[in-house]
């Protein structure tokens, strides 16, 4: 098996401002500038504290990826991210562990343009999978 070390933890919120001025708050730093992910249609901002990351992810319209999951999670954390050192390796294995692909691999604006694939499993949820810095392959879904 491929390695897996999280990245981040995703939380779904409504208001990404009111949810990155709370988290800083509780002592976190933003990373960067909110960014507009306009594949799946979200407003994404990191934060850091004690070197642990955290995505707020904000849906922007009805059609986003995110909207549908807001309904019915509000406010909460919803996916862990484990960047890989192989993307198809670990996609691949993850598959073959009862892990089902959510979407194909598409390049995510707020973390360099890098690659990620979420999944979701029956036991644990939603996982999103972030291919190495120096990737620059697409992989492709084998449903």
């Amino acid at each position: 098996m491929t390695t897996l070390k999280i990245h981040h933890i995703g939380y779904l919120v409504k208001k990404i401002e009111k949810a990155k001025t709370t988290f800083e708050a509780l002592g976190y730093l933003a990373r960067q500038d909110t960014i507009y992910d306009d594949i799946r249609k979200v407003n994404i901002c990191f934060l850091e504290k004690d070197g642990y990351l955290i995505e707020l992810v904000s849906p922007v319209s009805d059609d986003s990826v995110a909207a549908g999951l807001m309904k019915k999670y509000k406010n909460s954390p919803y996916h862990i991210c484990y960047e890989t050192d192989n993307l198809e390796t670990a996609f691949a294995d993850l598959c073959a562990g009862g892990f089902t692909a959510i979407d194909a691999p598409t390049p995510a604006p707020a973390i360099d343009g890098r690659e990620v694939v979420f999944l979701t499993s029956p036991n644990i949820g939603m996982v999103e999978l972030l291919a190495p810095q120096e990737s620059g392959a697409l992989i492709r879904c084998h449903s």
